[in-house]
C-alpha cells in the first residue's frame, strides 16, 4: 500500500474510533465511517473486509496509544509509586472526554462483552495491557497481591469514571481519581 492507502486506512481507522467511543460499535455503520471520512464505503473492502477488522485494527491504534502513554508515565518516575501516580494522573487529563462520554477502554468493552466471545477477547487487550503493567509496579513496590491489586485499581478508576460520566461531574471525578491516588499511596508508600 503506497503512502495515500496508508492515509486512506489510518483516516478509516481515526473515524471509527472517534464513532465507536462517541456512538458505540454497534451503532456505527460504514456508512457513518465513510461520512466521516469521505472515502466511498466500496473502498473500505480495499483496507478491511469487514466491521470487526476494522475495530481489531481501531483496537490495535488505541493499544499503541496506551502503550505510548505508559512509555510516559515509566519516564515520569523512577519509583512505582510515581509511575502509578503519573498514570492515575494521565486520566485525569481526559476529564472533558470522560465526563461526555465515559472512558473509552470501559465503554467498547462493556458494549462488546454482550458480542461474540472474539469480539470481547479483542476488545480486553488494552485491559489486559494495562493490568499487567500496573501489577509490575505493584510487584516492584512490595504488594503481595500485585495482579489482584491491579484489578482492583482498574475497578477503582472504571466505577470513578462511570459514575462521573453518569452525573456529567467534573467534581466528583477529581475527588474519585484524588481518592484512588491515596489508595496507590497507602499501598506503596508502607
Amino acid at each position: 500500500m503506497g503512502s495515500k492507502g496508508e492515509n486512506n486506512r489510518q483516516r478509516i481507522i481515526d473515524a471509527a474510533d472517534q464513532l465507536f467511543y462517541t456512538r458505540g460499535y454497534n451503532q456505527t455503520s460504514f456508512r457513518d465511517i465513510s461520512d466521516s471520512t469521505g472515502i466511498p464505503r466500496g473502498n473500505f473492502y480495499y483496507y478491511f473486509k469487514t466491521k470487526d477488522d476494522i475495530l481489531s485494527a481501531v483496537i490495535d491504534s488505541r493499544t499503541q496509544l496506551y502503550n505510548d502513554m505508559l512509555a510516559k508515565c515509566e519516564q515520569t518516575a523512577t519509583d512505582p509509586c510515581g509511575r502509578l501516580l503519573a498514570f492515575v494522573d494521565t486520566l485525569g487529563s481526559f476529564e472533558d472526554q470522560l465526563i461526555a462520554v465515559g472512558c473509552p477502554i470501559g465503554t467498547l468493552s462493556s458494549e462488546l462483552a454482550k458480542d461474540e466471545p472474539h469480539l470481547q477477547a479483542k476488545s480486553r487487550e488494552i485491559f489486559e495491557l494495562l493490568r499487567s503493567w500496573l501489577a509490575k509496579n505493584f510487584e516492584i513496590a512490595g504488594n503481595a497481591q500485585p495482579m489482584a491489586t491491579a484489578m482492583d485499581m482498574l475497578a477503582r478508576m472504571q466505577g470513578v469514571s462511570v459514575v462521573a460520566c453518569a452525573f456529567k461531574d467534573k467534581t466528583y471525578l477529581n475527588r474519585g481519581l484524588g481518592e484512588v491516588r491515596n489508595w496507590v499511596k497507602k499501598l506503596t508508600l508502607n
